[in-house]
């Protein structure tokens, strides 16, 4: 099915970066486990935050190393679900994962003083945003895809800017400074209109933007940093992506793969608009509830035998 069984286990899987991932999962139980016993006002992490690390890191590791990783190297579309997975989907899941001693002692290593401003809404999104929408530039998306080491810092950038720009939604830890509910709905706007350009481009455009998805040589030198062995037996086999591609061509491929990204972006942050209402509502339905408790009743005036 969408031609993986052309490829091998290590092509499909990474096992080395499997096992790196098998790693930090073990050693994010034993953290929340054994380890928080021995910290000192450490709180154990819930069942529920566990089920969220463990699967955020599932997302990533499927998007960047499994199968939504070499897909995404022969389909548009699935470059951009992968996109979407790791930095829209997982990073909200890992933040909340970790459980609130474990951010403080993170943010107690960095220098949060000299840096606090990368994480102001405004700068955040713009961050995050900004590069995203150059990344898909097609000059900028196909150097990046043909050069490994440019990749993957641009990758690390992407993931950090994304977790700056989730910081403000999901601030894990009570004593730091909270958005206010208007903030974050202004916030979460700001974030769904600034990544539309780059969507816009990439839906109307006339003709395929990216080399790497239509240039058969491109596509094979592309591949080889997903797939082991002479990647020019690819061509030699299949001729091109066009081989994948069960769309009818490169442009209609393109096209789907911008209409998924802001389609995954709008139901992401149309999700979090609801829940900002609702934590929004019911807290200040708890103010007015504590407002009415410590209301003093009115006095009783005595009625005055006179009149009676």
């Amino acid at each position: 099915m969408l031609g993986l069984q052309y490829f091998s286990f290590n092509d499909l899987w990474s096992p080395t970066i499997l096992a790196l991932f098998l790693l930090i999962g073990a050693g994010y139980l034993v953290l929340v486990g054994p380890v928080s016993e021995k910290v000192s006002r450490a709180e154990p992490a819930t069942v529920g935050q566990r089920v969220l690390f463990i699967t955020g890191l599932i997302v990533f590791y499927l998007a960047q190393a499994g199968p939504f990783n070499l897909l995404g190297h022969v389909m548009f579309s699935f470059h951009m679900v992968s996109m979407a997975l790791s930095y829209l989907v997982a990073p909200p899941l890992l933040m909340k994962g970790l459980p609130n001693w474990v951010w403080r002692k993170i943010v107690s290593f960095l220098p949060t003083r000299q840096l606090s401003f990368l994480a102001h809404p405004i700068v955040a999104a713009l961050m995050f945003n900004g590069l995203f929408s150059i990344y898909h530039l097609p000059v900028v998306h196909d150097y990046v895809m043909l050069n490994f080491t440019v990749h993957r810092l641009y990758y690390i950038a992407l993931f950090i800017t994304s977790m700056l720009m989730w910081w403000t939604l999901l601030n894990p830890l009570p004593e730091g400074r909270q958005a206010s509910g208007l903030s974050k709905v202004g916030f979460i706007f700001l974030n769904m209109v600034l990544l539309t350009p780059a969507c816009g481009l990439i839906i109307f455009a006339s003709e395929p933007l990216y080399a790497t998805y239509s240039n058969p040589a491109i596509w094979a030198e592309a591949m080889r940093y997903c797939v082991s062995g002479d990647t020019s037996a690819l061509l030699r086999s299949f001729g091109g992506p066009a081989f994948f591609n069960f769309l009818s061509s490169a442009k209609e491929d393109q096209q789907v793969g911008g209409i998924i990204m802001k389609f995954i972006q709008e139901g992401i942050f149309v999700s979090m608009l609801a829940l900002v209402f609702f934590q929004w509502y019911r807290k200040e339905k708890q103010e007015d509830d504590e407002d009415d408790t410590h209301r003093p009743e009115p006095p009783v005036v005595p009625l005055n035998p006179a009149t009676k």
